[in-house]
């Protein structure tokens, strides 16, 4: 599943959540962004019940950025039972971010 999360929704969709949640933290004039998209759609029907993946925007929600130390983007954070338990920078291929993922949930 991917879903957009804002600060309004970000407690509900990604902290409260039994099933891990990837966070991508964007912006839409990053071009890794843009390159990272399909690569994160494609993860998430592979992972579908097993993983979400919920996009942020970081010009939208400083406040998200800002709490989870986000410097420099694309930067996606897996969160476990309400906590990061992993955090992978830049623009990465499906088999890399994929093997990151299986080692870390």
């Amino acid at each position: 599943m991917e879903c957009i999360v804002t600060a309004d929704s970000f407690e509900e969709v990604v902290l409260k959540n039994n099933v891990p949640v990837l966070v991508d933290f964007y912006a839409d004039w990053c071009g890794p962004c843009k390159m990272m998209s399909p690569v994160l759609s494609g993860i998430a029907e592979e992972y579908e019940g097993k993983l979400v993946i919920a996009k942020c925007n970081v010009d939208e929600n400083m406040e998200l950025a800002e709490r989870y130390n986000v410097a420099s983007i694309p930067n996606m954070q897996l969160f476990k039972n309400g906590q990061v338990a992993a955090n992978y920078i830049g623009f990465m291929s499906a088999d890399a971010l994929k093997e990151k993922i299986n080692a870390d949930l």
